[in-house]
């Protein structure tokens, strides 16, 4: 059965990593805001559930549902450029790769990103997804407005220049979980094109540790990777740039985005978890693979790179200042430990924001995300990692791996009660509500 929103039965989903499953009663595929309000009347008055998916890229349940799926497909494209403001309004399921390349046309970008563009920008903020920055912070961050779709199937615009209601459903909204509607469409700041200058180099995490707050303090966006069983790092420093133009060369440029950080970082992998003994020795080669390079180019391009090799992960967001003590500590905890572990572990920072559930609300923040290759047994070590994190007052990523309840949770968000308040008023029958979010935010 279909009708003009495309409702179909519901089909067994999952999710990108393969670590959630889910058979909905129905789906459906709204091509409008309006079409996604009667889907959502409707399953009010049927007694169903509603949750949306976009590509799957969250690890956790945070979208699954046995009611209705929402799959935002249709909902895509640029609805308006506002160079007045310097804002771009967006269809809620547009993916990000598709907005940056629309961006790019109009001269217009971004001013911070994170490292993929597969997600859609509504499942991307709603999970806090983030890049990294001195002064610019996450995805959610940037927003300006949202067009949301409430339980009881109206039609919420809210906007930084709203009422005092609007404003504050805006500040919680910008990273909802899905917990208070369905958000239609985003607002997102923008700003006139630049360049950005990488210098990626290898370098010691001795150093590396030792020097981290001067790196973060002298870069505008500055990340490193550290490869366990060795004292290996990756950094990377993203800082504006007059130009010129100068990407990666084809050539060397594939040898490093394609065949070293995918084909055979695929192959590593995959031997790895066959005879995880030979991990340490891969992770010594594969830690001296990539070479120092520099380039320049437009954000997307320096911000994004590819990720075919499929993983799952657990990210915890520290107070900045606690990142290397943490670190330091997780390298002990794998020396000492039979574990071994063959993706890299990423450091990011990200500035203080105002946003209630974002993982740097109030605090200066420093990111750890611990991998694990899709397929090989991950508990222990993420177990252990979470030991060490939340030791430190960590806020694990929405959208990853992780074992903490709205006990803890509401520990470390001094505003997590506001938020509550807030979707009690939104939702009171939990219409966007799942198990998950049950646990995270309670009943």
């Amino acid at each position: 059965m279909t009708s003009t929103s495309g409702t179909t039965k519901g089909n067994a989903w999952r999710n990108w990593a393969g670590t959630v499953a889910a058979r909905p009663a129905r789906e459906v595929a709204p091509a409008s805001a309006g079409e996604l309000a009667e889907a959502v009347r409707r399953a009010a008055e049927d007694g169903l559930r509603v949750k949306t998916v976009g590509t799957g890229h969250s690890f956790t349940a945070i979208a699954a549902t046995d009611g209705v799926l929402v799959r935002p497909d249709l909902l895509t494209g640029i609805r308006e450029v506002d160079r007045a403001a310097m804002t771009v309004t967006v269809e809620a399921g547009t993916p990000l790769r598709r907005l940056n390349a629309a961006l790019a046309r109009e001269d217009l970008s971004l001013t911070n990103m994170g490292d993929i563009m597969e997600q859609t920008v509504a499942g991307a903020t709603s999970t806090g997804t983030h890049g990294t920055g001195r002064d610019s912070a996450s995805l959610a961050a940037q927003i300006r407005g949202l067009e949301l779709i409430t339980a009881d199937g109206s039609v919420l615009t809210v906007s930084e220049h709203g009422s005092d209601e609007e404003r504050e459903i805006l500040a919680a909204a910008r990273v909802g979980l899905g917990a208070l509607g369905v958000i239609s469409a985003i607002t997102f700041a923008v700003e006139p094109m630049f360049l950005l200058s990488a210098r990626e180099e290898p370098m010691s995490f001795d150093r590396v540790t030792s020097e981290f707050d001067e790196l973060h303090a002298e870069n505008e966006h500055f990340e490193f990777y550290w490869f366990p069983h060795t004292g290996n790092c990756n950094t990377k420093r993203n800082n504006r740039s007059a130009g010129p133009v100068a990407p990666p060369g084809a050539v060397s440029g594939w040898i490093t985005d394609e065949l070293l950080s995918n084909g055979l970082f695929q192959v590593a992998n995959s031997v790895g978890r066959a005879v995880p003994a030979a991990i340490p020795a891969i992770a010594r080669v594969s830690s001296r693979a990539l070479s120092a390079r520099t380039y320049t180019d437009i954000p997307y391009r320096v911000f994004t790179s590819p990720r075919r090799v499929r993983f799952v992960e657990m990210e915890y967001a520290l107070p900045r200042e606690a990142a290397v003590a943490a670190l330091r500590e997780l390298r002990a905890m794998l020396d000492r430990s039979p574990l071994r572990v063959s993706f890299p572990v990423e450091v990011r920072t990200a500035p203080a924001d105002d946003i209630a559930l974002s993982t740097a609300s109030g605090r200066e923040s420093a990111y750890i995300a611990v991998h694990m290759y899709r397929g090989t047994p991950y508990r222990s070590y993420f177990t252990a990692v979470e030991r060490i994190m939340t030791a430190y007052g960590g806020r694990p990523h929405w959208g990853k791996i992780h074992t903490r309840d709205a006990e803890y949770l509401d520990g470390v968000y001094p505003r997590f009660g506001d938020f509550l308040a807030l979707r009690d008023r939104l939702d009171p029958d939990r219409l966007f509500g799942n198990e998950h979010l049950r646990r995270v935010l309670g009943d």
